[in-house]
This record gives structure tokens, C-alpha cells and sequence, in this order.
């Protein structure tokens, strides 16, 4: 915090980029604002009424700062560990189980198959979402910023909205199966899903309006309460779980590597999101810390969540009323079946725990939404941070209200979709920093605003045309029947852009 804020100065905070510019004023009150000039004004019409409101939230401890860059001398978040605790409060969720449930219910894996598949797929694609989360530590840079130093100013503009309706997706389809679980608490007096929906979502705005710091602090120990909720379900159910694998053969490995394309869409999904929670982190913060709190927090919850909700659909076989009770109320019905019906009034307390752990993922989703949004360009990153996150609470509250009976095949269909373009993004990025730039000194980090000095694109773009060949190829004719699209994604980009890139860069010298 300045010297000056500390005085209670209201002050300018419009940063200077371009040559010759003048500084032009700006508000500062308890944080700073740091925006690029842009040309864009913030004192009049509507993005001027928006600043004021803007500024008044911040007197009560809302993040004012969007999408630029955090420089060092403001990184004063020293708790490494809170990356690890982020992640493993955004994934100890009941989103999280129903995800391990698709295995049985979609691709009728086996119980061990399933658990294998989880735990496999999800060490290995958890790995970009490290690497990131230490990215935004070294650069103060947000995860879609950073993509413009290999997709250029233009071509990233697409990744930018994808993962806008990413967010959005993820937080009705999470919104949804929350509702579900908090309708499943009563037989008698059921709480109806739009209204569950509502709350869900207001919670969650008010954690992600007030910013970074309160996001760090709201999910620092969220996963502890609900770790210890599916460790009691686990102990109800564990006698009724079965083991077992499937046949060997074509049919089981086109299960597996499907559910597995699942699975990485879900894991994947943070990539996108990753360097946004790690930018108040001091750049001379170790790497491997950082590395390391993320992939645990990461991996811990989802191996161990996701294998609870492919067992459970397991127990079927000796408990037909746990059958009938998922037949009959979806997912909430399976998480209530072990809970309430042993344990009563206790056990539906812990079911609306378990709904309300959605807040905890979802969190993330809004408020990188608006970071990703003011990403789009310098029109886009006038808009106040507080505003954006309003807009994309009430989309996916709409949405949400509109599509609650449809909930599983949406969540297949999203989580696939979002495995393809991850794996490229992701694949285009890793090999632009440790072959083409080859580490930081590559990079001039103050040119993130300056279009002039970013690659132009082409080469992201081809790439990614390519990848996305290689996703329909594993789509339209799959060997065996399986999916393997954004594994031939992945692989597509990887061959292509190294080349294309360095022909792009050799001629354009940037």
C-alpha cells in the first residue's frame, strides 16, 4: 500500500504506456489502480458513473485493480501455501463428484478402471495449471494477458471467449447440481431449484466482488469442512463399494480414454484461470513452492473426490434404495442416500453443507470472468471489475433457471469441449516459453498493452487450425470407437507451432 493512501489522498491512477503521453489522473483509495492509458475516458457517461461507483466500493474493501499488471513493489501476498488451499477448496466439491460419477453412468467403467483412469489423467494434466499458477507470480501478469505474448493481440481474442463462456458454464452447471443436492434435503418440504439456484449465486458474487485478497481468505480452509463431510459418506458407503475391472480390450479402452477426456477437461479447465490467483505473489517467490502447493491442492481433492463418486455408483448392486433415491433426485439424491437416510436430521445438515461447497468453486469462475473479459481489449478493460462480475452472475443465474432438468449431458458435452481448446492453448503457451523465448528474458513484460511489440498471431492461429483438425479427426473417425480428440489436439499444435512460430518470428521479428 502507498504512502499516500495511507494519508487517505485520493489521487491519479491512470498508468502512462505510450511515448509522449501525459499521466492522466486517477482515483487511488486504500489500493492502488494501475491502467494502462488507453485512451479510453473514465470520467463521463456511463464507465464514468461506474469509476464513481467503483471508487466508493473500494472504501469498503473492494478490489478496484481489473486486469493490469500488478508491478513488484505492490506483490505482498506471502502465503504460497494459499495457492494449494485455493484449489483444493475450488475442487472439494460436489461438482467434483459428480464428475467421477459419469465413468459408471456414461461409459459403464468398473470401479478400480474408473479410479485408475481419475488418477492418471488428472496427474498429468494438472501439470500446465501448475506451471501457470508460477507464471503469475514471475510476471504479475493474468492468465489471459500472459497469452498474448504467443497468440498475439488478436488471435488470443478467440481463447478470451472461450473462456468467458467457460466461466459462465461452469458456474450454471456447478449452480446446478448445488440446487439439486439442496433439494434433496427434504422429502417433505423441498427447497425449489430456482430458489437454491439464487442463493447459490449470491453468495458466490459477494466473495468475488470484494477481490483477491478476500478470495484467498474465503477459500483458505473451505475444503476442511467438506473433506470431513465425504469422509463420513465414504465410511457409510465404503461397505457397499465394489472394485473390480472391465475386459480388456477395444470396448474398454474407448471408455477409458473417454472418461479420461472428461477428466482432463475438468483439470484442464483451471489452466485458463491459473496465473489470475498468484500475481500478488513476490516475483522472488521459489517456483517449486509454488509448483508444488498448486499440484497438490490441485490433485488431492480431485483424485480423492472424483474416486468417492465413481465408487459410489458402485453400491448400487447391494443398495437398490440408494439406486432408486439417484434415479429418483439425480445427483443430489445419490449424495443424500448415505447421509440422511442413517444419520437423519444430522445427515441432511451435512447435505446443505455439501450443496453450499459450490460457492467455493465457483468463486474462481466469476471473478476471473471479469478479468477475461477486460482482456478483450482497451474498451473492455475500462469497465470496472465489480460491474463485470454483476453481468456474469446474472447470465448464468438465467441460464441456470432455464436448464436445470438437463444437467448431465450439458456437463459431458462442456467438459469435452473445453479439453480440446485447453490442450492447445495450453500446448501453444508452454512451448513459446521454454523453446521459443526460453525463459523470461525472452520477454519484455511492459509490452502486454503495446500491440506493436506482441507477435502477430498468425502462426497461434495455424497452429490451433491444426489442433482443431486433429480434434475432429479424433471425433469423425476414432479408432475404436474412442475419443481421443484433444490428445490429437495437443499433439497437432505441438508439431506445428514450433515451426510456423519461428518462420513468423524470422520475419516479422517479433
Amino acid at each position: 500500500m502507498s504512502t499516500s493512501s495511507h494519508s487517505g489522498e485520493i489521487k491519479d491512477a491512470y498508468d502512462v504506456e505510450e511515448k509522449g503521453a501525459a499521466t492522466a489522473p486517477h482515483l487511488e483509495s486504500g489500493a492502488e489502480v494501475v491502467s494502462a492509458h488507453d485512451g479510453v475516458n473514465r470520467d463521463k457517461g456511463v464507465i464514468g458513473w461506474l469509476w464513481k461507483v467503483a471508487m466508493k466500493l473500494d472504501s469498503y474493501g473492494v478490489e478496484v485493480r481489473g486486469v493490469e499488471r500488478v508491478p513488484p513493489n505492490e506483490r505482498h501476498h506471502t502465503g504460497v501455501f494459499d495457492a494449494g488451499y485455493l484449489w483444493a477448496s475450488a475442487n472439494m466439491t460436489i461438482s467434483t463428484f459428480s464428475l467421477g460419477t459419469l465413468g459408471n453412468s456414461i461409459w459403464e467403467l468398473q470401479g478400480t478402471d474408473a479410479c485408475l483412469t481419475i488418477l492418471f489423467f488428472n496427474l498429468l494434466t494438472t501439470l500446465p495449471v501448475a506451471v501457470f499458477s508460477c507464471w503469475g507470480k514471475s510476471t504479475g501478469l493474468r492468465q489471459m494477458i500472459l497469452g498474448r505474448f504467443s497468440f498475439g493481440p488478436w488471435t488470443i481474442l478467440f481463447p478470451i471467449a472461450l473462456n468467458c463462456l467457460a466461466c459462465i458454464g461452469w458456474s450454471t452447471i456447478n449452480t446446478i447440481v448445488g440446487a439439486s443436492a439442496l433439494k434433496a434435503v427434504s422429502d417433505t418440504h423441498q427447497l425449489p431449484e430456482p430458489v437454491g439456484i439464487i442463493i447459490i449465486a449470491l453468495i458466490t458474487l459477494v466473495v468475488s466482488l470484494f477481490g483477491y485478497r478476500y478470495v484467498h481468505a474465503f477459500e483458505r480452509y473451505g475444503s476442511v469442512p467438506i473433506f470431513v463431510i465425504f469422509c463420513i459418506m465414504f465410511g457409510q458407503a465404503g461397505k457397499y463399494m465394489h472394485g473390480g475391472m472391465g475386459g480388456v480390450g477395444e470396448a474398454e479402452a474407448a471408455s477409458v480414454l473417454s472418461f479420461g477426456g472428461t477428466i482432463a477437461g475438468f483439470a484442464l479447465g483451471w489452466t485458463s484461470l491459473a496465473a489470475d490467483y498468484t500475481v500478488n505473489f513476490p516475483a522472488e517467490t521459489p517456483d517449486w513452492k509454488v509448483f508444488l502447493s498448486t499440484y497438490i491442492g490441485l490433485n488431492f481433492p480431485l483424485v480423492f473426490v472424483e474416486c468417492l463418486g465413481a465408487l459410489m455408483m458402485t453400491t448400487f448392486v447391494d443398495k437398490t434404495t440408494w439406486a432408486d433415491a439417484y434415479d429418483k433426485g439425480g445427483l443430489g439424491g445419490l449424495l443424500g442416500a448415505p447421509l440422511v437416510g442413517p444419520m437423519g436430521g444430522f445427515g441432511r445438515f451435512l447435505l446443505v453443507v455439501l450443496a453450499m461447497s459450490i460457492v467455493f468453486n465457483n468463486i474462481p469462475n466469476v471473478y476471473s470472468f471479469a478479468l477475461t473479459f477486460q482482456a478483450f481489449g482497451k474498451y473492455c478493460q475500462a469497465i470496472p471489475r465489480f460491474f463485470l462480475c454483476i453481468v456474469c452472475t446474472a447470465i448464468y443465474i438465467a441460464l441456470a433457471e432455464a436448464g436445470y432438468n438437463s444437467f448431465e449431458s450439458a456437463f459431458d458435452t462442456l467438459l469435452v469441449i473445453l479439453s480440446y481448446w485447453l490442450a492447445i492453448y495450453s500446448c501453444i503457451l508452454l512451448i513459446e516459453h521454454y523453446f521459443i523465448r526460453r525463459g523470461w528474458q525472452g520477454y519484455n513484460l511492459d509490452d502486454y498493452n503495446n500491440y506493436k511489440k506482441l507477435p502477430v498471431g498468425i502462426a497461434a492461429a495455424v497452429s490451433a487450425g491444426f489442433g482443431y483438425v486433429g480434434r475432429i479427426g479424433g471425433l469423425v473417425a476414432p479408432p475404436f470407437g474412442m475419443d481421443i480428440g484433444f490428445e490429437l489436439a495437443f499433439g497437432f499444435t505441438a508439431i506445428t507451432y514450433p515451426v510456423f512460430r519461428l518462420i513468423e518470428r524470422h520475419y516479422t521479428g517479433r
